[in-house]
Formats: structure tokens, C-alpha cells, sequence
């Protein structure tokens, strides 16, 4: 149980740090769709659909190919010296590639304003060079240090959106004093490029207080380690591009295809989905170690399985408290309603990211035995489900199509990676239980949000009833937990 109370508790640690981020991004969202209307927040989406498929492309799976070769290297200095300068050479070609070709590059990408492209390489590059420094945050167990600099990270980037998007407007309304400087910047630049710059500047700032710990690392690069690393880590990549198609594809085509007021709209509801993303977020970043460093504990499998049932069973409890107070969530969040239009996509986006997390789980059985390729062909798989579908039925049906896609895609790579695990590294998953909270969480938030939409009063009931089902179900494991 031991190992299992240092997962629950790097998970809490971690949990802060990729949770409270990404919720202080989504209480940002009000502020972004309050102060830009639905074409404008499409140009904010876009930029940050590039800068996912960038960030898959520049880190190449190394990250994972990290964790994986410093679990089992006698020298883990290599591995991690290595690592560090195969990122720092790619990214540094593709900075200077980059700005070299910026306004052609820009104008290829559908960026307006080529200084766009500019800032979007400069945060790229930017934390493309701290992924090795975290990873070894991680991998040596220093949560409270990690979670401290994305903390840091996270609190500029805030504080410059909250200062350029609110203050600024609101000091010259009332005639409060600001530098010439300061306003002449404001007036000049469109109001989303504030949000571009105060996502460069975090990452500059995340970037300066990592940037010492590189120096501790002994230069020392390893061009057969870093063949191994790169076969390992290869199909990563493309499986991260793949992930990245399955995830922000749908936003792209519905631009094209509806229009970017359209896709706005679709985009900003998405948000609400982010609370699962959350949780999955918080649980990889304590999960991916720890699964590795295990992998050779005589209980490992049972271990696999347990924390695939409790994750499921918080999943689905998460899930339908966002689905009963979806309205809630909604006016908190989005603010204006041209943007409630989309909210039937949610409690889709919800499952199907659930769906997602347990793939993460699943593909454990991929990245212990060495065979990434799989997890390259299942991504695969779903992006050209996420494509097809997407081109199909967005004309027929609109932005549900690209909810229903991403449902369907993460499904079918969730359900692909358990029957191949299941040949090449068996664990006897609690098939039965997670399907009975899976199938119970569906059905009341079927209810809740069909029949019973807006009264809050039966929201509480429902989320009662479920709890009460868990702890009945599960109390005897319970008190063990809390009793430990």
C-alpha cells in the first residue's frame, strides 16, 4: 500500500499543478469571450491549436522516452544530459527556420499578422526547452518544486491578462493615469495579441527559473542512447500528432467549413469539458512515473487495476457534477450568451475525454514492453475517425459532429488498446465495476440534463444518489484507505 500512498500523494501535489492552472485558465475564458466576440476568440483558439501540434512536434515523444530509459539506464546522468541536447539542437534549427520564413509561414498558417507566428514560435520554443528539466523534477520526486514554477508560470500569465484586458480599459475609461507607453502599446495591437504576449512572457519566466538547474546536468551526449531513445520515442510523436488531430482538428474544420463565429462558439463551450482534462492532466503527471517505477513490483498488475477503477469511479463523479450544473458552470464561465448555443456538446466532450483517460491508463501495457508503435497506430486510428466523421456530418449536423467524432475516436482507441494489452500484457481489469459507474453516471446525467435541466434541487439529489452508491459499493475499501 505503501507505493500506492506515494502515487495518491505525488498526485495531489502534481494535481495542484496542472489543475489550478488550467481552472484559473478557465475562469480566464470570461474574461476573453466578455472582452472579444466570437470571431476574435476563433483567432485565440486557432493560435493555440498550432502551438498543440507544435508542441508534439518539437518535444518528438521525448519526454516519455525519459521517464522510460531512466527507470532502467545504471547511467541516468546520460539519459538525462542526452535528452536535453537532442531538444536543444531541434528546437533551436526550428527557431531560427522559423523566423527566417516568419511572414511566409504565417500567411501559409492563416495568421493575420504575421507577429502572431512570431510570438507563437518564441512560447514554443520556449517550453520545448524546459520538457527535460521538468521531466527530471518528476522522475526524482520533487512535486513541491515543480508545482511551485508552473504555479509562478501560470500567476503571470494572469496577472498580465487580467492587467491588459481589464485594467487597462478600465483605467482609461475612468481617467486613471497609465504610461504613455503602456497605452500607446494598447491602442495599437489588436486586444488577443495581449493574451499571446502574456503567454510568452510565463514562459519566459518558467524558462529563466529552470534554465539553472541546466547546468547541473553533465553535457554529455550519447549518439547510441539517443538512437534507442528516438525508436522508443518516434512513434510517440506521431501519436501525439494523431492526439492533437483527434482533440483540435474538429475546431480547424468547423472555422472552414461554418465559419470562425461558429467555431468561437463550439471552442468556448469546449472549455467546460476542461475539467475532466483537468483531473486526467493531474492524475498522468503523478500516474506516468509511478507506473514506470513500479513496473518490476510483484503486485504491479493488481496495483494497474485498482488505480484504473478508482480513476473511472472520481472520473464519472466529476463528470456528472459538471453535467447537473452545466447552466451554472456556463454563466460563471462563459458569460455572454451567444456562447451557450454549444452547451449540448458538453456532457459529450465530458465523456469522451473520461474515455481518453482510460486509455492513458491502458496504454501503460504499450510503453512497458517497448512497443510504442501501438500507441502510434491507435492515435492513428482515431485521427482519421476524427477527420472523416468531422468533413461528413459538420455540414449535416453541424458542431455536434465534432463532439460525436472526438466521442467516437477516443472510444475506439480505448477500446482497440484494452484488447491488445490484453494479448501482450495482461491485467485483469475490473471490467464489470467500472462499467456499472460508467453506465450509472450516463444515465442520471441523462436525466438530469434532458428532464430535470436547471432545478438544482434535484442536481443534489442526483450527486447524492451517486456518492451513495460509490460508498455503498466501495465503503469497505474506503475505511481501509482512510484508515492507512
Amino acid at each position: 500500500m505503501s507505493s500506492l500512498k506515494r502515487f495518491f500523494k505525488d498526485t495531489i501535489i502534481y494535481g495542484i499543478a496542472a489543475v489550478l492552472p488550467r481552472a484559473i485558465n478557465i475562469f480566464l475564458v470570461k474574461l476573453h469571450t466578455s472582452t472579444l466576440d466570437a470571431e476574435k476568440y476563433a483567432v485565440n483558439t486557432d493560435y493555440y491549436v498550432y502551438a498543440a501540434y507544435l508542441n508534439a512536434l518539437l518535444t518528438f515523444g521525448m519526454e516519455t522516452a525519459f521517464f522510460r530509459f531512466f527507470s532502467k539506464e545504471k547511467e541516468k546522468g546520460k539519459v538525462v544530459s542526452t535528452s536535453f541536447i537532442s531538444l536543444l539542437i531541434s528546437t533551436l534549427i526550428f527557431f531560427c527556420i522559423a523566423l527566417f520564413f516568419n511572414n511566409e509561414i504565417a500567411v501559409f498558417f492563416g495568421f493575420k499578422n504575421p507577429l502572431f507566428f512570431k510570438l507563437l514560435v518564441y512560447t514554443i520554443t520556449l517550453d520545448t526547452l524546459v520538457v527535460v528539466p521538468f521531466a527530471y523534477l518528476r522522475v526524482t520526486n520533487k512535486p513541491l518544486k515543480f508545482t511551485t514554477i508552473k504555479l509562478i508560470n501560470i500567476g503571470v500569465f494572469t496577472i498580465l491578462n487580467v492587467f491588459f484586458l481589464w485594467f487597462v480599459p478600465y483605467a482609461l475609461k475612468n481617467e486613471i493615469y497609465l504610461p504613455e507607453s503602456i497605452v500607446n502599446y494598447y491602442n495599437n495591437y489588436p486586444k488577443v495579441i495581449h493574451i499571446f504576449v502574456a503567454g510568452t512572457v510565463a514562459s519566459l519566466s518558467t524558462f529563466l527559473l529552470l534554465f539553472p538547474a541546466v547546468f547541473k546536468f553533465k553535457f554529455e551526449f550519447d549518439i547510441s542512447l539517443f538512437k534507442r531513445m528516438l525508436k522508443y520515442s518516434f512513434p510517440i510523436m506521431v501519436g501525439s500528432l494523431a492526439f492533437v488531430t483527434n482533440e483540435n482538428l474538429d475546431k480547424l474544420l468547423l472555422g472552414d467549413i461554418l465559419g470562425e463565429k461558429q467555431m468561437g462558439i463550439y471552442a468556448a463551450c469546449y472549455k467546460l469539458g476542461v475539467f475532466m482534462t483537468l483531473y486526467i492532466m493531474a492524475f498522468r503527471l503523478g500516474a506516468e512515473p509511478f507506473f514506470f517505477n513500479n513496473a518490476d513490483k510483484k503486485n504491479a498488475k493488481e496495483t494497474y487495476s485498482k488505480v484504473l477503477t478508482w480513476f473511472t469511479i472520481f472520473g464519472a463523479f466529476f463528470m456528472l457534477i459538471v453535467v447537473v450544473f452545466i447552466d451554472l458552470f456556463a454563466q460563471i464561465l462563459l458569460g455572454k450568451p451567444e456562447y451557450f448555443e454549444a452547451l449540448s456538446i458538453v456532457p459529450i466532450i465530458l465523456l469522451a475525454n473520461l474515455f481518453l483517460g482510460i486509455y492513458n491508463n491502458l496504454s501503460i501495457w504499450y510503453k512497458l514492453t517497448d512497443k510504442t508503435k501501438y500507441g502510434m497506430y491507435f492515435s492513428i486510428i482515431g485521427a482519421i475517425i476524427t477527420i472523416i466523421f468531422n468533413l461528413v456530418m459538420i455540414p449535416k449536423i453541424g458542431f455536434m459532429a465534432s463532439a460525436w467524432a472526438t466521442l467516437i475516436a477516443f472510444g475506439t482507441m480505448m477500446i482497440i488498446s484494452y484488447f491488445f494489452g490484453k494479448k501482450h500484457y495482461p491485467v485483469n481489469y475490473k471490467l464489470k465495476k467500472i462499467a456499472y459507474y460508467l453506465v450509472f453516471s450516463i444515465i442520471f446525467e441523462w436525466i438530469s440534463f434532458t428532464l430535470f435541466r436547471g432545478q438544482y434541487w434535484f442536481s443534489i439529489v442526483t450527486i447524492l444518489l451517486f456518492f451513495g452508491l460509490i460508498y455503498y459499493n466501495e465503503k469497505d475499501e474506503i475505511k481501509q484507505i482512510l484508515k492507512r
